[in-house]
């Protein structure tokens, strides 16, 4: 199909645009017409601005898992302006900017009010079947026949519909083309070391995986006054990068002879009071355990595996005194807690520029799939044409 088609706009109606819809796992998207559907209640529309690759998305386009949802529309980690908005949805109106949430916030539910007990809404948690959470159905249709959602936003698309648990307004000063970051992985990062494992002033911290997710860990490690972080990566280009984010140390496990854990015993007289897992591998899980201290040391997973999802560890290490601790989006109640960050980054409180290797337009998609496979990048930011 051309790619010169012309958007045709209906407030309230459909809206047929362009989207990147992956026909298969692990096949090239192809920039097809599709129709969106007006918001329903409690929904809204947003013509999305910028939206960022995150390895997530990568893990789910590669995943053989039955049944398939294909053909589908992949994204979550995005800013845009809210186009229309559905029945009883008082909190935005058209012409907001937001970030859209891959995990919601209903503000009413057990998990919502437990405090800072848990993020996990119980009406608008990770969404894994394709649809939208009001009424499992799709917004997305190409010549009539629906097209499957990711993670109930789907921004790789020039409009997408969200339900309004699912956005945070945010103020109009914040750079769109860059605080989409914020929606994910950047966030995910610094509060996994703010909330889940609340590092403290001196401590000595390990990660495991130096992309954007770790390197935020590190920022937010290094915010927190930690006395030493030791990054672990296979890359030998991530080392550098990895010093502006407060990375005093760097071990690349295919240049020691030794495991990796003893390497950071030794460094660390005995073990360092936090590691961090960043790269979706159970297996690392294990490792970054034996990396922690004896009585205290506490692990916090945040990576999505690609494969064999199952954590076997030694029960030893848990007698002794580690802690396993899992981290979906970094603890924070998305539309709570969004705000405070954007405005720490207004600020310059926190880094999120350095993050974006390569700005691409929406056209060359695919481009940011191949460098996310190849290693070359951390994020790739995607930007929709204007009109």
């Amino acid at each position: 199909m051309s790619s010169t088609f012309v958007k045709k706009k209906n407030p309230g109606g459909i809206i047929k645009c362009k989207g990147a819809v992956a026909w298969g796992a692990g096949e090239a998207m192809t920039i097809e017409e599709v129709e969106v559907s007006p918001p329903q209640p409690s929904e809204i529309r947003i013509k999305v601005v910028s939206t960022s690759l995150c390895r997530s998305d990568l893990t789910a386009w590669l995943s053989q898992a039955q049944p398939p949802l294909f053909p589908r529309i992949f994204g979550h980690e995005a800013s845009g302006i809210v186009e229309s908005v559905g029945e009883d949805v008082t909190e935005f109106v058209e012409g907001d900017h937001v970030l859209t949430l891959f995990i919601g916030e209903c503000m009413s539910c057990k998990q919502c009010v437990s405090s800072k007990k848990s993020n996990i809404c119980q009406q608008l948690g990770l969404e894994r079947k394709g649809v939208m959470h009001s009424d499992q159905k799709t917004r997305f249709f190409i010549k009539g026949k629906p097209v499957y959602h990711y993670c109930a936003v789907s921004s790789f698309s020039e409009y997408t519909v969200v339900h309004s648990g699912c956005a945070v307004k945010i103020t109009k000063d914040a750079p769109l083309q860059k605080v989409c970051l914020l929606s994910c992985g950047t966030a995910a990062g610094l509060g996994a070391a703010w909330n889940v494992a609340d590092v403290s002033k001196g401590s000595t911290v390990a990660i495991f995986g130096l992309g954007t997710v770790g390197l935020s860990v590190a920022q937010g490690a290094k915010i927190r006054g930690a006395s030493r972080i030791i990054g672990v990566d296979t890359n030998p280009e991530k080392n550098e990068k990895a010093k502006a984010f407060g990375v005093t140390d760097f071990i690349n496990p295919n240049e020691i002879e030794e495991p990796v854990q003893q390497v950071i015993k030794r460094m660390t007289d005995g073990g360092a009071d936090y590691s961090f897992e960043c790269i979706g591998d159970t297996e690392m899980v294990t490792t970054a355990l034996q990396s922690c201290c004896d009585g205290w040391g506490v692990t916090v997973t945040l990576g999505v595996p690609k494969t064999k999802p199952e954590v076997t560890a030694h029960y030893g290490l848990f007698l002794t005194g580690r802690t396993l601790r899992g981290s979906l989006f970094g603890g924070w109640k998305p539309k709570s807690d969004l705000p405070s960050l954007i405005d720490m980054y207004l600020k310059e409180e926190i880094m999120i520029d350095d993050l974006i290797t390569h700005n691409l337009p929406f056209r060359d998609i695919n481009k940011a799939f191949d460098l996310m496979v190849a290693g070359k990048c951390l994020r790739c930011v995607i930007h929709m044409p204007n009109e």
